[in-house]
């Protein structure tokens, strides 16, 4: 999850041995809830217990909050499996940088054949399961069935 990812650095390592691992696992309790209301709670409970040293990391939590209570709409399979994957990411960054090579296209069927060779030179060097995936595609076919492809 990106906002767990980037409020991390903002953890010093002057006010406690590691409190980069303390502040996870308190962060982890608002992600790895059952429900919005859990989140929100435990939103709550970071805040108090972080807001004196990082006032901004629950700032931000609550001001993107709106854009964070769909994630809770998934199943725990699911989410566990957005949260624990880099490979979105490393698809955006390698998105952008293939694009931000090419100033600009003759056409859009142009732009959609960079963008497709990409994908298909970033599929290549995909060799480690997505982890928990299996679990999450079980939860897909069950709560997708009518869209999910078998």
């Amino acid at each position: 999850m990106f906002k767990r990812r980037n409020r991390l650095p903002d953890a010093r390592r002057e006010s406690q041995p590691d409190p980069r691992g303390t502040q996870q696992s308190s962060l982890r309790k608002i992600y790895t809830a059952l429900n919005a209301v859990e989140a929100e709670q435990a939103l709550v409970d970071f805040a108090e217990q972080w807001d004196n040293l990082y006032p901004t990391i629950s700032k931000s939590w609550l001001s993107h909050w709106t854009q964070v209570i769909p994630f809770f709409a998934f199943p725990l399979d699911i989410r566990k499996a957005i949260y624990t994957t880099n490979a979105i990411e490393s698809l955006n960054m390698t998105l952008r940088m293939v694009l931000r090579n090419h100033r600009s296209f003759p056409s859009d069927d142009s732009a959609l054949k960079v963008v497709f060779l990409a994908i298909n030179n970033i599929a290549k060097k995909w060799t480690m399961p997505i982890k928990d995936w299996k679990a999450a595609l079980n939860r897909f076919a069950i709560e997708f069935g009518d869209r999910f492809p078998l």
